[in-house]
């Protein structure tokens, strides 16, 4: 049966937020880029360990992360800097402008379940420009069951724009940190034949595969 770090108030790795049993601190690598990257969090996603939008600001040390409240108003100023074009990613936005520049772009993320992510994308809307990426294929965000066809967590939706923008190499390294967030989150549950399944097809078991044994060793071996 999965467990629940949360509600057995388990404690965890205060960087990772998983419990030190399944930390994975050691694989974890900062990442840089021109792309400016926000997080706007809906303040009860802050309480969720498996939030990827925690994640991105682990391992994208200069992105930031405004946390969301209804009953606070938003500025630009929380969002972007002014010397930068603000897109704000949505399914529901204009497709992604040809030829930007990228390091003149603040992509701001929202972070939060599809009821809170609707109501922040709209409070965002009056200060950047809303954009939607071509996502398909099925979600590697096995911690959630997706509530529709089409729907990607945080981390996804920021992979999908780093792919189509261009920047490979920041990709491929992303999605090691997010596959490796996934795999060690499913272990931590007791989820281990779904964590087998995930990372048969995983790039981590050979990015990772010290740590990939170490997690999946069993204590009574």
């Amino acid at each position: 049966m999965a467990r629940s770090v949360v509600l057995n108030n388990t404690p965890r790795c205060p960087r990772c937020q998983l419990p030190p049993r399944w930390c994975i601190c050691a694989a974890q690598r900062d990442l840089a880029g021109p792309l400016g990257v926000t997080v706007l969090q809906h303040f009860m996603e802050s309480y969720r360990p498996s939030s990827t939008g925690h994640l991105i600001k682990r391992v994208l040390p200069a992105a930031t992360l405004h946390l969301y409240r209804r009953e606070r108003s938003l500025a630009r100023a929380d969002l972007a800097p002014d010397d930068r074009e603000l897109w704000v990613l949505h399914p529901n936005g204009e497709s992604m402008p040809a030829h930007a520049d990228v390091s003149r772009v603040q992509v701001a993320l929202i972070d939060g379940n599809w009821v809170q992510a609707t109501e922040m994308a709209r409070a965002a809307a009056a200060w950047g420009r809303r954009v939607s990426l071509p996502m398909t294929g099925e979600s590697r965000y096995w911690l959630r069951a997706q509530s529709g066809v089409g729907r990607f967590s945080t981390m996804e939706a920021l992979l999908f724009l780093l792919q189509a923008l261009g920047l490979a190499e920041t990709h491929a390294q992303l999605r090691l940190q997010f596959e490796l967030h996934v795999f060690a989150s499913l272990c931590a549950r007791g989820q281990k034949q779904q964590a087998q399944k995930y990372v048969a097809d995983s790039p981590v078991r050979e990015a990772f595969p010290d740590l990939i044994a170490k997690l999946t060793h069993s204590r009574r071996d």
